[in-house]
This record gives C-alpha cells, sequence and structure tokens, in this order.
C-alpha cells in the first residue's frame, strides 16, 4: 500500500500496532548464518541449559530487524528512515515467543534542510505475555507539504 503522509498530517501521540510474529528456531539459525554469530546463546541448546535462562536465546539484531519488519505495512511516498537511536533489549526472546509492536509518534522537530522535518516515533515491542523485549526509536525524514 502506497501513501502520501506529510510532515504536517502525522500527529504527535498517533499509535498503531502490530500483528504479532512467532520466533521460530529457523529463524535464529537462518539470522545465525547471514550475521557470523553463532554464540552458543543463540545455537548451543545444550549448553544454554546449564546457564540461568535456561534455553536459546534469539539474537537481539533478530529481535530488532522483525519488530522493524512488522511495523513496514504501509510505504510512505515522502518519508524515510533517517536512523534509529536509544536501542534497548529489555528482556530475552526465545523460540517460539511472539512479538508484536506498538509505534507511537512521540516527536516533530523541523530539519536543516528546508521542506523537510524529522518525526521521532517510540518503536515498543513486547512478547506474549505482554512483557517489554526491546525499545528504540525510529526516526524518519519526511516531506512537508508546502515543499
Amino acid at each position: 500500500m502506497f501513501e502520501k503522509r506529510y510532515f504536517e498530517s502525522l500527529e504527535l501521540n498517533n499509535i498503531r500496532e502490530t500483528m504479532g510474529r512467532t520466533i521460530t528456531e529457523s529463524d535464529i539459525v537462518t539470522h545465525a548464518g547471514q550475521t557470523g554469530d553463532f554464540f552458543p546463546h543463540h545455537m548451543d541448546a545444550e549448553w544454554c541449559k546449564t546457564q540461568p535462562f535456561k534455553q536459546r536465546i534469539a539474537h537481539g539484531t533478530l529481535v530488532f530487524s522483525i519488530a522493524v519488519g512488522l511495523t513496514a505495512t504501509v510505504i510512505n511516498e515522502v518519508a524515510m528512515t533517517y536512523g534509529y537511536e536509544r536501542l534497548r533489549f529489555i528482556k530475552s526472546v526465545f523460540i517460539g515467543d511472539t512479538i508484536k509492536v506498538k509505534v507511537t509518534i512521540k516527536e516533530k522537530t523541523d530539519y536543516k534542510k528546508p521542506g523537510y522535518g524529522l518525526v521521532t516515533e517510540l518503536v515498543e515491542t513486547f512478547n506474549q505475555h505482554n512483557e517489554l523485549v526491546m525499545i528504540c526509536e525510529h526516526i524518519l525524514l519526511v516531506e512537508k507539504a508546502d515543499n
């Protein structure tokens, strides 16, 4: 779905929520292969049984990637990602956990280049128990309507 949502039309405190997505063993194995992160926390089920968490943990970067992907449901032709800040992994995510994301427009500021503004979204990722597992800020560079 394509749309044009200019800087002026994006409202502070607007909230959108995603569908859920269950993390699988295949997700973890594929992500390890793509990134080269084969640490035992993610790959060695027997070693993990000897640790306090007792099971394999999804890579933080995997959780981040899936969470961001869940939010990408609409293509705004006049906005693009400027970056992410304040990324924190609050709680571990395990195989079989289902994550969902809540996105809240937190801030809007003018940008140094005329005709554009920055929109900061608070991205909160929760597991199936409604526990916060990851949080970050997504910054968008958005065209102004009068540009």
